[in-house]
This record gives C-alpha cells, structure tokens and sequence, in this order.
C-alpha cells in the first residue's frame, strides 16, 4: 500500500548539481526505485505514456555491461576491467520497435540485445557487476545528465538515493520475493518455455540477488526517507499507476509545477549512452 510520503510533502524546489557540476531543476524527475521484478519496468512505462515522459531504465546499462562482459570473457569480479568496458561500450535505450513484448529497445553497439540482456547468464551476474563501485562510478554521470532540467521517469535501485537525490517525486515499490519470482517466471515461460528455469531456481535467485543488491557497499537497495512506498502484491500494473500518477499531481502541486499531468505522446526520444569520457582521472 502506499506510504505517507512524510519528507515529500515540503514546498522548496529539488534543484542540484547536475553531471556538468551545474545547478538543475530535478522537480520534474520521478525516481522508481525497487528490488528485482517488482513491477518497476511495466509500471514506469505506462507512468511515462501518460505523463507524456522519457522513460529510462538504469537497470539496462548494468545488464547491458554485463553483457558485453559476458561476451568479451572478462570476470564479473573485476570492478576495473568491467568499469573500462562501460566506458568503450555504446548504449542506446529506445522506444520498442516490435510488438513482441518489450517496453523498449536496448541497443548495444548498433545491435538489438533488448532480449538477450535478460537470459539467465545476464541474470545470474548483474548484482555482481553493478555492486562494483567502479562500474557504478562510470555509469552515474551519464545517467545524472539524463535526469537535469526533464520530465522523465527513472527506474532502478538507487535513483532516489545516490543518483537523483533531489528528485521531485520518489517512489519505492516494494512486493514479496514470491509475488516476484512468480512474475519473473511467467515472463521467462512465456518468451521461452522450453528454456525457461523453473519457478524454485527462479525465486532462489531473486533471494540471492535481493542479498548482493541490499549488502553491496556502493548505493545499496534501500528506500529513502522521504518515498513513497508502495506494495505491488496482488494489484494490477494500472491500479499502481494510478497511485504514483495521486502522489506526483501532489507533490508536483507543493513544487509548483505547472500543467503536473501534461497530455501523452507518441514516442519518448531515443536515450543515448556513452560513458567514456565521463570517468577521466579514475
């Protein structure tokens, strides 16, 4: 159910530095923060096609490092060798391009990976890799840039803690590990049944993820003071919208934000993503 939303009630207006070490009006920002398969993908989609907002995805640049990773043999232990590829590897977050079942386009390189950076080998290793400080490190800037001066609805573990602080609205959706792992394996059964895990080797898996992602040292999982928290278990996507659409119209309102539900648009711009050249002097 939602929370009270205490430390989001004050009127003064969320303007921080921005990645260009400049002020920037961050009233406009929707963090969506939660553990894995709580509903945060499909919730912030739909939140974004009303709101008329870029949506982006944090989640897809560690997936889509891992990845490249993956790929290119390097150890998900090494924070460094990882961090290096974040900065050589080109990331591109789109809006879907076929009507398969995805909520955007991720594009690696020029290549579609929209599928692949959800098997289960980018699943098994991504806590892993994004509980490096130094991938994290490598990717915050590029993410802070898409958050100054926009309307947009970010999605990840630690939007409204570490990457968006001053965010104007936060939310934090929380949903049992069960209730998870049932979503999670529905999702992998229905894009493959024939290689999808099965529902216990599911829900371990989240449970050992939910571990990495709340123990890490760098911006671990955790909801801020001032979310909202809202419980996902047995309510549908378009009733948990409708919740966040309540708390944004208030919290922008207390913010003076003008027009807080502005009419929908087609197609959110392409978000491109090239952390080189951000890290210099690591």
């Amino acid at each position: 159910m939602a929370g009270d939303g205490n430390g989001q009630r004050g009127s003064s207006a969320p303007v921080g530095d921005g990645a260009d070490g400049e002020e920037h009006d961050h009233r406009r920002v929707i963090a969506i923060d939660g553990p894995a398969a709580a509903g945060k993908s499909t919730v912030a989609r739909a939140l974004a096609d009303e709101l008329g907002a870029t949506l982006f995805d944090t989640g897809t640049l560690y997936r889509a490092v891992t990845l490249a990773a993956l790929r290119a043999g390097v150890d998900a232990g090494d924070g460094d060798s990882l961090a290096d590829l974040a900065d050589e590897r080109h990331i591109e977050v789109a809006p879907p391009s076929s009507a398969d079942g995805r909520l955007y386009d991720v594009r690696l390189d020029g290549e579609d990976v929209t599928w692949a950076i959800r098997e289960p080998g980018v699943e098994a290793s991504v806590s892993r890799v994004a509980a490096h400080p130094e991938v994290r490190t490598a990717l915050l800037p590029v993410q802070r840039r898409i958050a100054d001066d926009r309307l947009v609805v970010m999605v990840g573990r630690d939007i409204g803690t570490t990457v968006v602080p001053d965010a104007g609205v936060k939310v934090f959706l929380l949903a049992s590990v069960e209730e998870r792992a049932r979503r999670r394996h529905r999702e992998l059964v229905e894009r493959d049944p024939d290689q999808a895990p099965d529902f216990e080797r599911v829900l371990g898996d989240l449970r050992e993820r939910d571990g990495i992602d709340a123990g890490r040292a760098s911006s671990p999982l955790r909801a801020g003071a001032d979310a909202t928290l809202i419980d996902t278990d047995d309510r549908p996507a378009d009733e948990v919208v409708a919740a966040i659409t309540e708390v944004v119209k208030r919290r922008w309102a207390a913010l003076g934000v003008a027009d807080p539900v502005l009419p929908s648009v087609s197609a959110p711009p392409t978000v491109e993503v090239s952390p080189g050249g951000d890290r210099a002097g690591r």
